[in-house]
C-alpha cells in the first residue's frame, strides 16, 4: 500500500470515545468455525465493559458460552479514517425484571474491554 499518511495509534481513552459515541458495531465472531461480522447496537461503554444490544441467535449463543467476542467501528474525521477494535469474553447480561428489554427479542451481551486498539490512517 502507497500514500503519503501516516497510521495514528490511538490512546485506550480515544479509542473508548469513539465506541461509546458509536450506536451501531460490527461484532466478530465464529460461526460454524467461519469467521462473520455481524450488526450489533452499542448500548454503553466505560472504562472497562461494553454493553451489546443484539437479537442475532449466533451472538447471543456465542455470550452464552462466554466465547470471546470483538467489536469494531469505523469513521472518518475530517477526511481521515479511523477503526477501533475491542475484544473480551462475553456473557449475557442479567435479564432486570424491572427494566424491560431494549425490544422483545433483543439480549443485552456484556464485554469486559480486555483488548482495545485503534489507529487513524
Amino acid at each position: 500500500m502507497t500514500g503519503d499518511s501516516a497510521q495514528v495509534v490511538l490512546s485506550r481513552d480515544e479509542c473508548l470515545r469513539r465506541l461509546g459515541a458509536a450506536q451501531i458495531a460490527r461484532v466478530l465472531i465464529s460461526v460454524r468455525c467461519l469467521p462473520t461480522a455481524l450488526p450489533t447496537r452499542l448500548r454503553r461503554v466505560d472504562h472497562d465493559v461494553a454493553l451489546l444490544d443484539s437479537d442475532d441467535d449466533a451472538v447471543v449463543h456465542a455470550a452464552q458460552r462466554h466465547d470471546v467476542l470483538t467489536v469494531q467501528v469505523d469513521g472518518v474525521d475530517d477526511g481521515q479514517p479511523w477503526s477501533v477494535v475491542a475484544s473480551g469474553i462475553s456473557s449475557l447480561a442479567p435479564l432486570d425484571p424491572a427494566a424491560p428489554s431494549p425490544t422483545h427479542d433483543h439480549r443485552l451481551i456484556t464485554l469486559p474491554l480486555a483488548v482495545v486498539v485503534g489507529q487513524r490512517h
